[in-house]
């Protein structure tokens, strides 16, 4: 049986001149024990500790390896169930329950932001090579479970789910048919990009350096019936270069590799509609930076797997197009109203507006005597 120590033990030990790094690796401790260990700079498995060790020869101490999380869901190609019964055991498995869960907590966060009323707005996730996860039809995103979630094929035809899908689901697939990097695509309408997708007015670029970065040039889709095939395949010509799409007189659809992300794009392109609105009623408007500086942030977004087009389709003098800026800026008032005269007109003015006065005065007071 393993020898326990305590910490007496191993406090004679140190009275004695012994090691503590010579215990046996397989040797147990009691809480007291494992106290005169720490204080010993000591592992309880008898080893110097990694600080001490580092500590020793003045390197820098670390104890993770820090990595970027990827909430992107692979599956294997050719493994989408063949069978009911495959079909049941997939969609209830364990890893699609906690994508299910991912889902459900995007509709509350785009609830709570105000991005959807009533039963608007609609969220899907790709699973397989021909099946996704999406939200159900008629149902408020911020009170969604997982059992509501249900699944399609990439034809729209429901195979899994106890209510019945959104319709709008089409626009989601086309998108995902036409760019296989589209993994997963939140559809809603907040108040400021809707705003501007009622205009048809895409926000300029060269505003917001994260916007360029995260969201890249955004796109602005002709309006068509919701849930119609037309809709759909706008969207889709659209999502080969735009991760986010003003839907005209409708609202906004993101897309991404993952929910998370998806849903961060919508965020990021109604925070720039608001504050592109807001810039344009102060001083002279909104101002942009030179397309140099948007062609380092191009580079950045490409860098992050982001794709983009517009180094390779514009030139240069067009990458901070000003063209779609339609909101006229809107002086402030000036801080004070008096105003000094800037000559003597306005005092000739009131001579000539006073002898017309009396003049006219003149000739009522004749006609009356």
């Amino acid at each position: 049986m393993n020898k326990l120590y305590t910490a007496k033990d191993l406090e004679t030990m140190l009275q004695e001149g012994k090691c503590l790094g010579e215990l046996p690796a397989d040797a147990r401790f009691t809480p007291m024990a494992l106290d005169v260990l720490r204080k010993e700079n000591v592992s309880p498995t008898g080893v110097p500790s990694r600080s001490s060790a580092v500590s020793a020869t003045n390197q820098p101490v670390s104890i993770h390896n820090p990595v970027l999380p990827n909430a992107e869901y692979s599956w294997v190609p050719g493994g989408d169930p063949k069978n009911s019964r495959e079909l049941e055991k997939f969609f209830y498995s364990p890893a699609i329950q906690q994508l299910k869960e991912r889902v459900v907590a995007i509709g509350q966060r785009i609830y709570g932001r105000g991005y959807v009323d009533g039963n608007g707005g609609n969220i899907t996730l790709r699973v397989g090579d021909n099946l996704v996860l999406c939200t159900p039809t008629l149902i408020s995103k911020g009170f969604m479970t997982v059992d509501d979630i249900c699944m399609v094929d990439m034809e729209g035809k429901q195979v899994a789910g106890t209510r019945p899908s959104t319709s709008e689901v089409k626009s989601h697939l086309g998108i995902m048919k036409r760019v296989p990097r589209a993994k997963s695509c939140v559809h809603a309408h907040p108040i400021f990009a809707t705003a501007f997708a009622v205009a048809n007015v895409v926000p300029p670029s060269c505003l917001i350096p994260e916007s360029e970065v995260f969201l890249g040039e955004i796109g602005l889709a002709p309006y068509e019936t919701p849930g119609t095939p037309e809709v759909a395949e706008s969207i889709a010509k659209l999502a080969t270069k735009h991760q986010s799409i003003l839907m005209a007189n409708h609202g906004l659809i993101t897309w991404s590799k993952d929910v998370e992300d998806a849903f961060w794009k919508m965020e990021n392109t109604d925070a720039l509609c608001q504050t592109f609105v807001i810039a344009q009623q102060l001083g002279d408007g909104a101002k942009q930076y030179g397309p140099d500086k948007l062609k380092d942030l191009i580079k950045i977004r490409k860098s992050l797997g982001m794709p983009d087009h517009r180094m390779d389709e514009y030139k240069e003098c067009e990458l901070c197009d000003t063209a779609e800026m339609a909101l006229p800026p809107q002086p402030l008032p000036k801080a004070c109203l008096c105003e000094v005269p800037e000559s003597n007109s306005s005092s000739v003015s009131d001579d000539a507006t006073e002898a017309l006065v009396k003049q006219i005065t003149d000739m009522v007071m004749e006609k009356l005597s």
